[in-house]
Formats: structure tokens, C-alpha cells, sequence
């Protein structure tokens, strides 16, 4: 798969991004246009779908503690992502894919601090958790795959 589309102009010849690593999830037959055809960014979307579907059983009295931390934090990650995305360059790209990983870490940690303190359950951070883990080693791959580029 091409790499091409990374970034506006995409002067810097970014070069091929392979599907074997995870990152891409083109449509059929039109290559990776934009950064929503990433697999990493659909899966970071659907990560901020369930935060926003844990928190919503969390106390009123978390509305502005964690259950506002946890979001910002997830919403962070694809944001970054597609931020990095419109840059227009590799290392601006890279750096905010970065970010977004930073971002996932926190989101990780949120999540296993919710659970801790009784506002939810295990069972209901095991699938957060389990795309939190998917879209790092996504996260990971890109990176990896555009660095090694360079």
C-alpha cells in the first residue's frame, strides 16, 4: 500500500506504509487517502466510544474530576492523530503520533485508576483496556514505520 496522502502535499515522498503492520485499512481498491482510512485512527475512535459509555456511569461527582480527565485523554488520541496528519510533514506527523501515544498511556492509566477506586468494574474496563492495547501496538507499527523511513 502506498503511503502516499500522508500529510497535505505529502512533498516529503513518505514512501510505502504497509497494511502488514497494522496501520492501514483502505477502501477497496483507492489506497490510503486521508488519515481516517488508518485502522489506528478508526480503532482510537471507537476507544473514545467506550470511555464516553463507561464514564456515563460514573458519579456526578466525578463529572469534572476523572470521568472529564479520562475523556480529554481519549479524545486526544485520534485528535492527535489526524493533527499530526494534516502537519504535512514526517516529523510533525511522527511528533504527534507521539503525543497521541502519550495520550493512550494516560487514558490506560485512567482507566485502571477508575477501576481501582470502585467506579466501575473490571468487566467494564476489559474491552477499553483490550483498545487501548490494539490501537498502541498500531500506534507503535506507524511510528516504526515511518521512522524507519526516513
Amino acid at each position: 500500500m502506498s503511503g502516499e496522502g500522508y500529510g497535505m502535499g505529502d512533498e516529503e515522498g513518505w514512501g510505502d506504509v504497509s497494511v502488514e503492520h497494522g496501520v492501514a485499512e483502505p477502501a477497496a481498491g483507492r489506497g490510503i487517502q486521508s488519515y481516517e482510512d488508518l485502522r489506528v485512527w478508526q480503532n482510537a475512535i471507537t476507544l473514545c466510544e467506550s470511555v464516553y459509555e463507561l464514564t456515563r456511569s460514573f458519579p456526578e461527582g466525578e463529572r469534572f474530576g476523572l470521568t472529564s480527565q479520562l475523556r480529554r485523554a481519549a479524545v486526544s488520541v485520534p485528535s492527535n492523530i489526524a493533527e499530526g496528519w494534516g502537519r504535512g510533514t514526517r516529523a510533525d506527523y511522527v511528533r504527534f503520533l507521539r503525543v497521541a501515544r502519550g495520550s493512550l498511556f494516560e487514558v490506560r492509566t485512567q482507566l485502571i485508576i477508575a477501576r481501582r477506586v470502585g467506579l466501575c468494574s473490571s468487566e467494564a474496563t476489559d474491552a477499553p483496556l483490550r483498545v487501548v492495547d490494539d490501537v498502541r501496538r498500531l500506534l507503535q507499527g506507524l511510528i516504526r514505520s515511518l521512522t524507519s523511513e526516513a
